[in-house]
């Protein structure tokens, strides 16, 4: 009769679908109210996974800062120590270069004065030749005009003592 008094107004207390959506609510607020701090565990996990992640990162970018700062450091001084190799190099070029032309010039002026001590020798030679051969020559006309106008022994005797000081008289 309490519902007659109140009039046509359904009551909500006494509805039926408001007790479903109050215990459906209930229900979902339990379930938030314990599986939100596992949710904010899985989220704070989650969060401190990233930052670390984040740390390692940028730990990892600084690294490789570091190494192409060195590498970059070992090229520059690999193509400072090629240059000063390069240089190294052309000054002994020029240092074996002009060794290599003293070398060439004192072995020709030596083959030059052996070319002309030959020549000299040479010349010594045919002119001790063309000496012995007017010698020859002189000591057979010497021995015919000897021979043809003296005869006997003191015309031999005197051509074998012409010929024995012949030498002595040449020198």
């Amino acid at each position: 009769m309490a519902s007659e008094a109140h009039g046509s107004e359904p009551s909500l207390l006494g509805n039926p679908e408001f007790w479903v959506l109050l215990a459906a609510l209930v229900v979902v607020a339990g379930v938030l109210w314990k599986a939100g701090s596992k949710i904010g565990a899985f989220l704070d996990s989650r969060a401190a996974r990233i930052r670390a992640e984040l740390e390692e990162a940028e730990r990892l970018r600084e690294e490789a800062q570091r190494a192409l700062a060195d590498i970059q450091r070992r090229q520059r001084d690999t193509a400072a120590e090629t240059e000063e190799i390069l240089a190294e190099a052309k000054e002994i070029a020029k240092q074996r270069t002009a060794e290599l032309a003293r070398k060439s010039e004192e072995s020709l002026k030596r083959r030059e004065q052996q070319a002309l001590d030959r020549i000299a020798q040479a010349e010594a030679t045919a002119l001790a030749d063309v000496r012995n051969a007017a010698v020859n020559v002189a000591l057979a006309a010497t021995t015919k005009v000897i021979g043809d106008e003296m005869e006997g022994d003191a015309g031999e005797a005197l051509v074998e003592q012409s010929i024995k000081d012949l030498p002595k008289q040449l020198n």
